[in-house]
């Protein structure tokens, strides 16, 4: 079954309050997907974004952004009144101003919460008891917010660093508000995203979600579960993830997430992964394991390093944890990220799965013709892209490429100006022979440097696009449709 998606994000969507939501400008751009003939959209991991407001470093491997919740959609169901104060007009509508928003979201939602907690209890308590994960991750949200926002291993209170049971009781009492606001608020996420979820499949279009393989050094998740984490005994950590010098960076990547501790949870029977993977299974239809390379082997570098350079490669847990995960989740759809240093283990674990692993044309120009994203060279089982969340767009990319690169692009995509750059190679990767075929909205719509999503390496200036309003044309539909129709993807459901 040939499919075609799109990547775009949920705060990258046009609409109300300065952020895309899960209101209906998803269902909008989800029929925007059905009229081109798309089966697949993607998006970024959704939890509650981290340092740098990357969703690569959320609070949470479980829990959903409450900035994307829709008040349009709490006020529609009844669950709120409509707020008093004008809409939240952002200077610039292309770019999330995460302070502006972060404020004014979070204050209507606990307008929200005070409104309608006591209409929802029997709900509340049942979503509770169906997520065992949700009072942890909102104990520790109250607690951080209680400790100005520190990391959790460099809270004042040591005994609420290492959850000593006292402390927990006591905090539990004197935060009763705040925890049960922040449980309010992931059934709320949750409550909205399975009706967008419904509606998408209803359309015949999967949700095609990114797990990034590390947690967050500051999350709800090393804190509950140090003994998961190569931490020492203060909850810092030993060695963390990160990758060598590469084509993105010259110092190579320091990500600064706690690397596992795989032995521990062999020997555990790798439960905390299949609780993970689960709750993954429960929110996509398919799921991208960002980094898949990790479970091979993984780049360990020593904590407080400047730099990724002094790092080394340490072997995975390869296939167990995947047996494992065969066993408990027989129906887990995965795709393989496996960009970077791909050795015959990397490649080995892949195949054994038999997963679809990823290439991007982006990658493909400049050396000789055994470059492995090229279209001739790639394999059917794979998703093939025309660049990710971590590439400067098509444009971008043909505008800052060498002159070789660009020539070698223009010979085998078919293109002769940078103009021309982006459509060509949305169809060169929708004409492949990849079972997957996914474009970045931006791709789809040609656009430049401002609207590239990430740049690896930095901090400030990321994650922060937005598409205009009404760029999602009818005719763009048509043209996607058509597209769709030439290269012999499945279109949706009628």
């Amino acid at each position: 079954m040939r499919q075609s998606g799109i990547l775009m994000h949920i705060s990258s969507l046009p609409g109300p309050d300065g952020i895309g939501s899960l209101g209906q400008e998803a269902f909008d751009f989800a029929d925007f997907l059905r009229e081109a003939g798309m089966t697949i959209w993607q998006v970024l991991p959704m939890g509650p974004t981290g340092y740098g407001e990357s969703p690569y470093q959320s609070t949470s491997v479980y829990a959903g952004n409450p900035l994307l919740i829709s008040i349009d959609r709490l006020v529609g169901d009844g669950l709120m009144e409509a707020p008093a104060e004008a809409r939240f007009v952002p200077e610039d509508p292309e770019t999330v101003d995460y302070a502006a928003v972060r404020a004014r979201k979070m204050s209507l939602l606990r307008a929200g919460f005070a409104a309608s907690e006591k209409r929802l209890a029997q709900e509340l308590k049942r979503f509770e008891a169906e997520h065992d994960w949700v009072r942890g991750f909102a104990l520790f949200t109250a607690l951080k917010q209680r400790f100005g926002g520190r990391k959790w291993n460099e809270w004042p209170d040591k005994a609420a660093s290492r959850r000593e049971s006292a402390a927990m009781e006591r905090y539990g009492r004197e935060l009763d508000e705040e925890i049960r606001f922040h449980i309010w608020c992931q059934y709320v996420f949750d409550r909205q995203w399975r009706a967008l979820k419904a509606y998408c499949n209803g359309l015949g279009i999967s949700l095609f979600g990114d797990m990034p393989i590390y947690a967050a050094e500051d999350s709800a998740d090393a804190w509950l579960h140090p003994e998961v984490f190569q931490l020492n005994r203060d909850g810092q950590p030993k060695r963390v993830a990160g990758v060598p010098p590469d084509y993105f960076s010259e110092d190579g990547q320091l990500w600064g997430n706690p690397l596992y501790r795989w032995t521990w949870l062999k020997f555990h029977g790798y439960g905390w992964w299949v609780a993970r993977m689960a709750r993954m299974a429960e929110m996509y239809d398919i799921v991208r394991v960002d980094h898949f390379i990790g479970f091979a082997n993984y780049y360990s570098i020593p904590y407080g390093a400047p730099n990724a350079r002094g790092g080394k490669w340490v072997i995975g847990p390869g296939k167990a944890l995947f047996k494992k995960l065969r066993k408990k989740l027989p129906d887990l759809n995965v795709v393989a990220e496996d960009l970077g240093e791909v050795n015959d283990r990397v490649r080995r674990l892949i195949a054994w799965t038999g997963y679809p692993g990823m290439r991007v044309l982006q990658f493909a120009f400049g050396g000789d013709d055994t470059n492995i994203h090229l279209p001739a060279v790639i394999s059917e089982n794979t998703a093939y892209y025309t660049g990710t969340h971590d590439n400067l767009t098509v444009r971008a990319w043909a505008e800052n490429a060498s002159a070789e690169e660009l020539k070698h692009a223009a010979q085998v995509v078919g293109f002769k100006t940078v103009e021309e750059a982006p459509w060509a190679m949305v169809r060169m990767v929708m004409m492949s022979k990849a079972r997957i075929a996914v474009a970045p909205m931006q791709d789809i719509l040609g656009l430049g440097a401002a609207a590239t999503m990430n740049h690896p390496g930095t901090v400030g200036g990321n994650w922060l696009w937005r598409m205009k309003e009404g760029a999602a044309t009818p005719e763009l539909a048509r043209r996607l449709n058509a597209l769709n129709k030439e290269s012999k993807r499945k279109e949706p459901k009628s």
